[in-house]
Order: structure tokens, then C-alpha cells, then sequence
């Protein structure tokens, strides 16, 4: 048994330390911003912002990493709270507190067939699929194919794998890219991405996710052609039924289906 707990311990030690590798020291401005803050409080974002600056990112995108960075540091566990302040800490101090299997905050991953250790902090992230799809205003034609796209195919195919799927118009404006917005997509155990329409929204938050090189299923309209440089896996097209002859189901305008493979 002890040594079962050892094992354990150093696989989610190599999953953290993953982790932080992707989300910090992969990137260039993030590892230089981590190295130039370490040990330190969190610093004012107008710090981060001017120091990315100095790094010579634009003022524009300064201030998206800066806001980008908390997030990870907090996400990878390189920003806790010491003494009441949030302290920018390093890469061993954050992997030597890594709990073992007996801990009392720590849970199995969903299904029992993963024996990664997850905290009860992340334990939401690990049941949510995060769907990232062009909503649009109630009533538009993006919200319906949104809605239509949710309950026809997502949801049910996502039942027996117990995730819940979440959307952005359900946990804050639709059009607004939050912090929020931003920790779903980093943080949940799948997102499924709906370039349909080429929303640049759509676009960018893909992005963040294909940063995190984290699970991602990508499904797009048979009608909106695929970006020629954009990596595709595992993509399908959809299409309205009553152009889908011989795919089954009820030929009403409006329902799509998941067409052939393309």
C-alpha cells in the first residue's frame, strides 16, 4: 500500500510538473515573467503589463498575457497565498506539497480508470465539458444553431461520460471573454469547439485551449469551409437533413445531423 501511495505521488508530481511546463516555461514571455517575479508578492497587473512591455510585447497583447498569466500560475499552482498575500512561487516549491493518495482533499478522476491525483479545487473542471461555440444575441440564427448543436448531439453524446457541459452564455455575457470564460477553457477536461460561422471569438478561445495542448473535439457546418491553416482532428461537418439524404432521422427544416467524415 505504501508503496502504491509512492507511485501515485510521483504521477501526479510528473502531471503537475507537465502542467507547468506547457503552461509557463513553454512560453516565452510567461517563463520570463515568472523568473523576473518568483519568491515575490503578485505584483499590480500594471507591473506585469510593463514588464511584458519590456519583453517587447505590444501594449495590447501585454495586457492580455498579463491577465493570461495570473491564470496559469494560478492553474499550474505557482501562485498561493502566503501569510494573507498571493506570492509568486517556484516550480519546486509548488510540486513539494503535491498531496499523497491518502489525503483527505484528494479524488479519483472520474469513472475510477485514471489514477491521476486531483485536488478537490480542480474536482469541478474534472466532471465539465466546456463548450465553445458562436452564441449571438436570443432569437439570431447563431444562438438556435448554438442551442440546436447543444441539445441534439453534444449533451447526449457526453451522458455516459457523466460531463456536464457548459457554456458561456451560463456563466456570464455572451460576446465577453472573462477571466471566467478563459478558466473553463483551461481548465476543463474537454472542449468542444464549434467553428461553425468562423466567429473570431471562436477562434481565439480555441487558441488558448490548443496553447494548454489539452483535449479538444472540433466540429464545424458542412456549409462553412475549414480554415486551410488551422489543425485538424477528429473534424466532422454538419449539415441540414434535407441535404443529408440517407443519413436517417426526420427531414425538418433546420435539423442539422453530423454528416461523413470529411
Amino acid at each position: 500500500m505504501g508503496r502504491e501511495r509512492s507511485i501515485l505521488k510521483c504521477q501526479a508530481r510528473d502531471q503537475s510538473r507537465a502542467r507547468i511546463k506547457l503552461a509557463v516555461e513553454d512560453i516565452e514571455i510567461f517563463a520570463k515573467l515568472h523568473e523576473l517575479f518568483v519568491g515575490k508578492p503578485l505584483p499590480a497587473k500594471a507591473a506585469l503589463v510593463d514588464a511584458a512591455v519590456e519583453f517587447e510585447a505590444s501594449r495590447d497583447a501585454a495586457e492580455e498575457a498579463a491577465e493570461t498569466f495570473i491564470l496559469n500560475l494560478r492553474f499550474v499552482g505557482l501562485l498561493i497565498t502566503l501569510s494573507g498575500a498571493e506570492r509568486i512561487v517556484s516550480k519546486d516549491h509548488a510540486l513539494d506539497p503535491l498531496p499523497a493518495s491518502d489525503s483527505p482533499t484528494a479524488i479519483q478522476a472520474i469513472g475510477g480508470q485514471s489514477h491521476a491525483v486531483i485536488t478537490a479545487e480542480h474536482a469541478h473542471f474534472e466532471s465539465t465539458c466546456f463548450n465553445i461555440t458562436p452564441i449571438g444575441s436570443v432569437e439570431s440564427e447563431q444562438r438556435k444553431h448554438s442551442d440546436l448543436f447543444l441539445g441534439t448531439f453534444i449533451e447526449p453524446a457526453l451522458q455516459s461520460f457523466n460531463l456536464k457541459v457548459v457554456r458561456a452564455d451560463g456563466i456570464d455575457k455572451p460576446g465577453i471573454i472573462t477571466k471566467q470564460v478563459i478558466e473553463y477553457i483551461v481548465k476543463s477536461r474537454l472542449v468542444i469547439v464549434d467553428l461553425s460561422y468562423h466567429n473570431p471569438n471562436v477562434f481565439y478561445e480555441l487558441a488558448l485551449r490548443h496553447m494548454m495542448r489539452l483535449p479538444i473535439v472540433q466540429i464545424i457546418r458542412k456549409a462553412d469551409g475549414i480554415p486551410f491553416d488551422l489543425p485538424i482532428q477528429l473534424e466532422q461537418a454538419a449539415q441540414p437533413l434535407r441535404e443529408a439524404g440517407g443519413h436517417g432521422g426526420r427531414r425538418r427544416a433546420g435539423c442539422l445531423s453530423l454528416a461523413d467524415r470529411r
